[in-house]
């Protein structure tokens, strides 16, 4: 009979910190504040900037808007107060991987890492990597937007595999500046924009707006732009006191991106006719150019550049951990669990740097985000799941945070994730079988690597035995 082991993963996770030579304390050198800074600067990318346009142009109401992105925010937080509960538990890094293999199974963790090491992480960088080269000719007009994503994603990297201390620092340093000038862009948009016919008070009309089928398909949209809101619990084995600290990372930097979210779109809106912005996929330009004239919408195009570059070391930083886990419990991947002296799974950085470089030549980045959309959400909405299970089958494990406003808010998350799920089935069901495919493939290497290493490695992964 399997149970699940209570070696606890305090244990584990202190061996894990004590494995990276060098640092003092062992590998548990993030802050929380560098830990909000990786959480902030993975949610806001382009979404934010882009999204309004095809939003406004079913639901023409700034009050309704601003509903949509709060929602958005706090279903988000629902899915915080879970993932914290878990991280407290099993303070290990490596996200759904190591949660999915302790509240379900070992395989269930290896698929979910499967989809993260291999594209999970680096189409969202070749994404986010191109996006900085369109955005980046308003730096420099000359140069070819393709050199200019490859050139932000080496950089980047090479940052990375300097070590841990030299990437908390440029991470911390590039979110703030990120974050101040979108506080620039946004004290400007109310004091210098001129103010719109907009209400952003309740009408009448609100109401068919909030139970129309648009602004739930809006939700869905909104939802991947509060993607991120995670990213915490794939360094739990590097931050300090992660018991503590990964759910508050996670709760402040998903409360700032609220913020800013609902601040940006109420400066859109205020800013700009709501007719200019229907339909139009630079909102965030064209908001710029009624606020600081022609020469806005080169502004506006640094400052989502200069973002950008923080949103691709976010995720250059969380995403090599998930191979770097796998490593330390699959014999197979052990080279991809060694960490340089300064603490940086080196291999792991350079695996996903691969990938991403690739995407980016071929161009087939957007093709596999559309088709991992459904497996990343599938394994959310498990973690969240998980937690339930977890209180229902060992409600006397050690639990240093408890989800706040449980049973209702993990309840909450997994009604709309099931929502979006739903959606993408219907809406895209060819994707989402490229989706449920690449699952299944992790399923078939995970089965291969457990036959010629034995349960051992594998199961360790998760606590069971």
């Amino acid at each position: 009979m399997r149970r699940l082991k209570v070696r606890t993963d305090m244990a584990a996770s202190e061996t894990e910190r004590a494995a990276v030579p060098g640092l003092p304390g062992g590998g548990s050198t993030v802050s929380v504040l560098v830990a909000v800074a990786i959480v902030v600067a993975d949610m806001v990318g382009v979404g934010v900037f882009t999204s309004l346009g095809f939003q406004v142009k079913d639901i023409p109401s700034g009050f309704s808007i601003v509903l949509l992105w709060t929602i958005g925010g706090i279903v988000a937080l629902c899915g915080v107060f879970s993932y914290g509960e878990l991280g407290a538990m099993f303070p290990r890094s490596s996200g759904e991987y190591n949660f999915l293999g302790r509240a379900f199974h070992p395989a269930f963790g290896f698929v979910a890492g499967w989809v993260s090491a291999t594209v999970g992480f680096a189409a969202p960088v070749a994404l986010a990597a191109m996006a900085f080269g369109e955005y980046g000719k308003s730096v420099f007009p000359n140069a070819p937007p393709l050199a200019l994503a490859i050139a932000v994603v080496w950089l980047v990297s090479l940052v990375q595999l300097t070590g841990v201390r030299h990437s908390s620092t440029f991470q911390l340093v590039a979110t703030i500046l990120k974050v101040l000038l979108i506080v620039a862009f946004l004290a400007c948009g109310f004091v210098v924009g001129t103010a719109q016919p907009v209400s952003f008070t309740p009408q009448a009309s609100d109401f068919s707006h909030v139970v129309s089928a648009p602004f739930a398909i809006s939700l869905v949209f909104v939802m991947y732009s509060f993607s991120g809101w995670n990213a915490a619990t794939y360094i739990i084995g590097e931050m300090k006191s992660p018991e503590r600290n990964v759910p508050r990372a996670m709760f402040f930097g998903t409360l700032i991106v609220l913020v800013l979210y609902v601040a940006l779109n109420v400066v859109f809106m205020h800013t700009a006719p709501i007719d200019k912005l229907a339909g139009q996929l630079d909102v965030a330009r064209i908001s710029g150019s009624y606020i600081f004239g022609e020469f806005g919408g080169r502004i506006v195009g640094a400052m989502i550049c200069f973002g950008l570059i923080s949103s691709i070391s976010a995720m250059m930083w969380i995403g090599p951990r998930v191979m770097m886990t796998m490593g330390e419990d699959i014999p197979v991947l052990r080279p991809f669990s060694r960490r340089s002296t300064g603490g940086a799974p080196a291999y792991a950085i350079l695996f996903q740097l691969t990938i991403a470089s690739l995407m980016l030549f071929t161009r087939s980045f957007e093709a596999v985000l559309d088709f991992i959309q459904f497996s990343l959400l599938f394994c959310s909405f498990f973690t969240v799941l998980g937690v339930i299970k977890l209180r229902i089958t060992h409600p006397d494990l050690p639990r240093p945070y408890r989800a706040w406003g449980y049973p209702v808010t993990p309840v909450v998350f997994l009604l709309v994730t099931g929502f979006m799920m739903y959606y993408l089935l219907t809406e895209r069901p060819l994707q989402s079988a490229l989706g449920i495919l690449i699952m299944f493939s992790g399923l078939l290497i995970y089965a291969v690597f457990r036959e010629r290493t034995g349960p051992g490695p594998v199961a360790a992964s998760s606590g069971r035995e």
